[in-house]
């Protein structure tokens, strides 16, 4: 089992790549993700993820899981929000890693002037609810019945995070 100590995060590389890959194959499904995320290419990746885009938790050069994160929209006056979305690597649950790479969202967030952290989450996944509310995140909205999956009727929930800027 992975503990705290023996992971570092920091940004994503472009070594990385094909990690990420793998881990968005074994994390996104229809439990998790009304559109599995599976690549077709390494380019493909790289276009949706670039270098930088998300905060990656590392034991040596393993991937255990991240973070990611991109404007909420193209607009300026919508800069100060960023969309995330988070993984982590079926081997390294349960571990801590999903805590520290909140903390370390909510920190580069507030390095980079955001003000609000967004996320979207299937009502048929209830531990991810459970584990956003723990992190301060409230629910905004719900669009009822959004997405049929599997033979049900799915409610995307939107979540969100005020970044504190006082320390």
């Amino acid at each position: 089992m992975l503990t705290r100590q023996t992971y570092k995060i920091r940004l994503s590389e472009m070594k990385d790549a094909p990690q990420l890959m793998e881990m968005d194959a074994l994390v996104w499904d229809i439990h998790t993700s009304p559109a599995p995320f599976h690549w077709k290419s390494r380019q493909q990746f790289l276009q949706h993820c670039p270098p930088g885009s998300q905060l990656v938790a590392v034991q040596g050069e393993r991937v255990c899981g991240y973070v990611g994160f991109y404007p909420a929209t193209g607009m300026p006056v919508n800069r100060h929000v960023y969309e995330i979305n988070i993984a982590v690597h079926p081997n390294d649950r349960r571990s801590g890693v999903a805590t520290s790479l909140m903390h370390a969202m909510k920190e580069h967030a507030r390095e980079q002037g955001v003000h609000k952290l967004r996320l979207r989450v299937l009502s048929s996944n209830p531990g991810a609810i459970a584990f956003y509310t723990q992190c301060g995140f409230e629910t905004e909205g719900r669009l009822v019945s959004e997405f049929y999956i599997a033979g049900k009727y799915v409610d995307d929930i939107l979540m969100s995070y005020f970044i504190r800027t006082e320390r």
